[in-house]
């Protein structure tokens, strides 16, 4: 422990939710600590729960105090909830954190800040949702750096964490099934640069309405970094790295490069880790390319927000869209960048995906992606044109209607594609 002034210790805990947040939580405090654990999955006499009167109650990041088994004794005890981030606050608060939040591009920033920094010799920590639970890292120093992704989820129920560096990339409705408003997710998002201080710094992309309006209407105490410039044409050119020719990319890019600057990283070798970035799996990831054709596994994409950027950037696309959908959801692409998209739309919910798209473009309808698939297998072998075509899998949609995860949708469609498309 980095600093032993911490205030989980010698306590009565409750952690609520076993998954991995949960259980690096038990790990972490189960020496000095007097620990109850409780997972909604698990028969356990609620009764004898509540009436222990615990320090503190450590929430994973899964639980919804609206919907779970204990929700009224959680919201009598509110005060008392914290989060894993919290502990590692606790104990690691001479460390520098760098925390990325946002509806889209979290993970594939949180991997290029990573990688610049352990390409310039820092002990750099990737944790959060892309890494490890951030209580299980080993062998920490004063010296290292923590990169952190971090959910809503994890933010809105967070009361002492605190970052040095925070990055808000982009807030779109997503999640509102649990925050129920996107104002009440915007807050939650904020959270991050709510519990800054004068000397932290905050980088936020001042283009998006959201982070606008709440920077318009608030003062914060960071010193607050608004991305708005367009990344410098000769820069792109040096990386050569096609990677960072769509619009999400390359706001992804301009947060790396206002961190770089507070850092102080050396440019040149900055260049060398970006011209090998090659992105994350099922995140507008390229899984074939030819002269005629591009096929792009983007299982990741769960709203119209995340795919919209990449559609912007492509031409002649068969654009395979569906799945769960998020609540307040909508397409906000125009019009006349619909020219050369056509949809495929899969699934049991493909009536809420025809309805918001069927005035924008062409669409087709298929009960599951198998068959949709063998369509445009058909189609592409049938085409006589020179035309380079892009096969664009974003699905715009949570993968939980037949699918436990994005990997496993990803997966799937890789199958798919070896076996009817012969890539």
């Amino acid at each position: 422990m980095l600093n032993s002034s911490n205030i989980f210790f010698n306590k009565k805990i409750l952690i609520y939710g076993l998954g991995k947040s949960g259980l690096s939580v038990f790990k972490y405090l189960k020496k000095d600590n007097e620990i109850t654990t409780h997972d909604d999955k698990k028969k356990i006499d609620y009764k004898k729960i509540i009436k222990v009167k615990f320090d503190y109650i450590i929430i994973s990041p899964g639980i919804d105090i609206n919907k779970c088994n204990l929700s009224k004794f959680l919201k009598s005890n509110s005060k008392k909830i914290y989060t894993d981030l919290d502990i590692f606050y606790s104990h690691n608060k001479e460390n520098n954190k760098i925390t990325i939040t946002g509806t889209n591009g979290k993970s594939t920033t949180a991997k290029i800040l990573y990688d610049t920094l352990k390409d310039q010799k820092v002990d750099a920590r990737l944790v959060g949702n892309i890494g490890n639970p951030v209580l299980l890292e080993k062998k920490v120093t004063n010296k290292t750096v923590f990169v952190i992704e971090a959910s809503s989820y994890q933010l809105e129920y967070s009361k002492l964490f605190k970052s040095n560096i925070s990055l808000i990339l982009n807030i779109s409705p997503d999640h509102l099934e649990r925050h129920k408003t996107i104002n009440k997710y915007v807050s939650a998002k904020f959270r991050l640069v709510k519990n800054q201080s004068k000397k932290d710094f905050a980088i936020l992309n001042a283009n998006n309405f959201y982070i606008k309006r709440e920077l318009e209407s608030k003062k914060f105490l960071p010193k607050i970094i608004k991305i708005k410039r367009d990344i410098d044409g000769i820069f792109l050119k040096r990386l050569n790295n096609e990677y960072f020719n769509t619009t999400g990319n390359k706001e992804n890019l301009k947060f790396i490069l206002e961190v770089v600057k507070i850092l102080k990283l050396k440019k040149n070798r900055l260049i060398k880790t970006l011209k090998r970035f090659k992105g994350l799996k099922y995140r507008q990831e390229i899984i074939f390319q030819s002269k005629k054709l591009t096929i792009i596994n983007d299982s990741k994409a769960t709203t119209f927000s995340s795919s919209a950027s990449l559609l912007k950037s492509l031409t002649n696309v068969y654009w395979i869209v569906g799945g769960q959908p998020k609540k307040g959801d909508k397409f906000l692409l125009p019009k006349k960048d619909c020219k050369n998209i056509k949809a495929y739309i899969f699934g049991f919910n493909k009536n809420f995906f025809t309805n918001k798209l069927k005035k924008l473009m062409k669409y087709e309808s298929f009960l599951d992606l198998k068959s949709l698939i063998k369509k445009i297998s058909l189609e592409i072998k049938t085409d006589k044109s020179t035309i380079h075509k892009t096969i664009l899998f974003s699905p715009s949609a949570a993968s939980f209607d037949n699918f436990k995860n994005f990997e496993k949708r990803g997966v799937y469609f890789n199958q798919l594609i070896k076996k009817y498309i012969n890539v």
